[in-house]
């Protein structure tokens, strides 16, 4: 049998809970927003970090480095410093791919993006495509080098090289799109 409550102290018992239900709560919400100053604070040193080159600034953002010139944001995985440097012939500027579609042919998804991100705001149209000499799998266009082509593949050397309209990006799997973005700064005017 259970024992007969008086409403005072059903009450006392009832207001008791509400005072410790309160207190919790106040206490996750002192913790959560805490964690969330904590959190903008290093998020805002690591990841916004700022980075000068040849007169460039570059911006790290969400672990990508973002650079604001002629208007443009430009996005690339690696800063100037970072990416490989490399000896080329490239006579290309942005002006070369501006309004015009540019067909690309690449064995490596991440270099794609990084090209798409960056020559896509200024070029006509992007379209996967053949190279006239190499043989498609699929039922895609083909193309030559009269064409403004960029062809990325993976290679034993490490090379930026141009025939005609053609680029050509060659290099290990791992390092393509280092080398894209080395050949982004080129393109763009930073080296």
């Amino acid at each position: 049998m259970e024992p007969i409550k008086s409403k005072t102290s059903e009450q006392k018992k009832r207001r008791k809970n509400q005072i410790i239900i309160g207190i919790i709560l106040i206490i996750v919400m002192f913790g959560s927003t805490f964690g969330i100053v904590v959190n903008s604070i290093d998020n805002s040193n690591a990841e916004n970090t700022k980075v000068k080159y040849n007169g460039f600034q570059f911006v790290n953002q969400n672990g990508f480095w973002i650079l604001n010139a002629n208007g443009l944001d430009f996005i690339f995985k690696y800063n100037p410093y970072q990416a490989e440097q490399i000896n080329d012939t490239l006579i290309l500027s942005l002006n070369d791919f501006s309004g015009k579609p540019l067909y690309i042919s690449s064995e490596s998804p991440e270099a794609t993006s990084e090209i798409s991100s960056n020559l896509g705001q200024i070029v006509q149209r992007m379209q996967i495509a053949c190279l006239d000499s190499a043989k498609c799998s699929e039922n895609l266009p083909i193309k030559t080098c009269e064409d403004n082509f960029i062809i990325i593949e993976e290679k034993n050397k490490t090379a930026i090289t141009q025939e005609n309209k053609c680029i050509f990006i060659q290099g290990a799997k791992e390092n393509l799109t280092k080398i894209t973005d080395e050949f982004l700064f080129k393109v763009i005017g930073i080296r």
